[in-house]
């Protein structure tokens, strides 16, 4: 299927079913399970598995296409589809065997089952390392202990993938990754965080006492868990960035629109030269941010190695879309302060974008990390 068309799809269905429902996402911070039910018939669930896995098969700039067109309308819900996608289908696939593909993925897939990456804790966010987690060995499975906070989709998740350290390890810190379904004994979710934005994505802590996962359900080998969190993360950024441009275009949308309808001295804002200036400026930040991760996510799709240019894409993209509410809250003036106009949950919703999946100053770190090893250019 082409782009253009899964594009056009994509935003007639963003347009029709998912806008109206947005402005109430944000107010009361529930989470529309039938609208969900409407996305998993779409194969929203499954944007890049396989169609032998529930999956609709796409390639990776066609599913940022559909994460940046939800995200226009409904940050909330491109979250959700992004994370889901990203960072929680995308390592089973990747790293699973056909058994764990079956039993576990096909029903992410089809939207059956929404998926969360539990990698953050209290004492661990861009320090991955330092998760305290713990997976110690119990017959033929594990017990695992700890909790995680700000799992992105945990009120409503399904499975979730659970980064633990494993103990005791005469190699040092090793850390493998679970899929450990939300209905398992010893899993625990806590009640959901009042957010500033995205306040239409469940985001909740998950305690794990004593939980018993068996050995089927560890993905990988053990000690793999930061090699699959670091391949996972570079997919997420690209989700990530893409979701910020969805957010960063709606701005642009909304202050076009504005300024056009708004008249001050009896002339419509657009006519004034500085109100042009800061229109041109999103515009040509947004169409950087565009390039970015699309040329990210093909080079992810062919298999090229992109961990600085997903690094690069997040970072650029996150910081326009908070560079393009906030501009487009001051061309609305004292109306964008107001509930009346949507502009002031772009604003809201953009913020996080430059925290969570890494934030910009690690995107920073990853980026010179890079640079400063890559010998053969300069």
């Amino acid at each position: 299927m082409k782009q253009s068309v899964i594009r056009r799809s994509a935003r007639r269905f963003a347009e029709e079913r998912v806008a109206p429902l947005a402005a109430e996402m944000d107010s009361t911070a529930i989470f529309p399970q039938a609208l969900a039910g409407e996305m998993a018939s779409l194969d929203y669930f499954g944007l890049e598995i396989p169609r032998e896995y529930g999956g609709a098969g796409l390639d990776t700039v066609s599913a940022v296409m559909v994460i940046e067109e939800l995200s226009r309308v409904s940050a909330a819900m491109g979250l959700c589809i992004s994370v889901h996608n990203s960072v929680a289908a995308f390592p089973v696939y990747e790293f699973g065997d056909a058994c764990q593909r079956k039993i576990f993925l096909e029903p992410m897939a089809r939207g059956r089952k929404i998926g969360t990456f539990c990698l953050t804790e209290p004492n661990a966010g861009s320090d991955a390392s330092a998760i305290e987690t713990t997976a110690v060995k119990k017959g033929d499975g594990y017990l695992l202990n700890g909790n995680k906070i700000f799992v992105t989709n945990g009120g409503v998740s399904g499975l979730n993938l659970v980064f633990a350290r494993n103990r005791p390890s005469d190699k040092g810190k090793q850390y493998s990754v679970f899929m450990v379904e939300s209905e398992r004994e010893g899993l625990e979710k806590g009640p959901a965080e009042d957010l500033m934005g995205m306040r239409g994505n469940p985001v909740c802590p998950l305690v794990l006492h004593d939980c018993y996962v068996p050995m089927e359900n560890r993905l990988g080998e053990e000690g793999q868990g930061l090699k699959i969190a670091l391949a996972s993360l570079s997919g997420g950024r690209v989700g990530i960035g893409a979701q910020a441009l969805g957010i960063a275009q709606a701005s642009l949308d909304v202050s076009v629109k504005y300024a056009r309808e708004r008249y001050q001295f009896g002339r419509p804002l657009s006519s004034f030269g500085g109100i042009k200036g800061l229109l041109a400026d999103m515009a040509l930040r947004i169409e950087a941010s565009r390039l970015l991760v699309y040329r990210a996510s093909s080079m992810r799709h062919q298999g090229l190695p992109h961990t600085k240019e997903s690094a690069m894409a997040k970072l650029f993209a996150s910081e326009t879309a908070v560079d393009a509410a906030r501009t487009g809250l001051q061309i609305h003036g004292g109306y964008g302060y107001t509930k009346a106009y949507p502009i002031e949950r772009y604003y809201r919703d953009a913020k996080v974008c430059e925290i969570y999946e890494g934030t910009s100053e690690v995107q920073r770190m990853v980026i010179a990390r890079s640079l400063l090893a890559d010998k053969g250019k300069g």
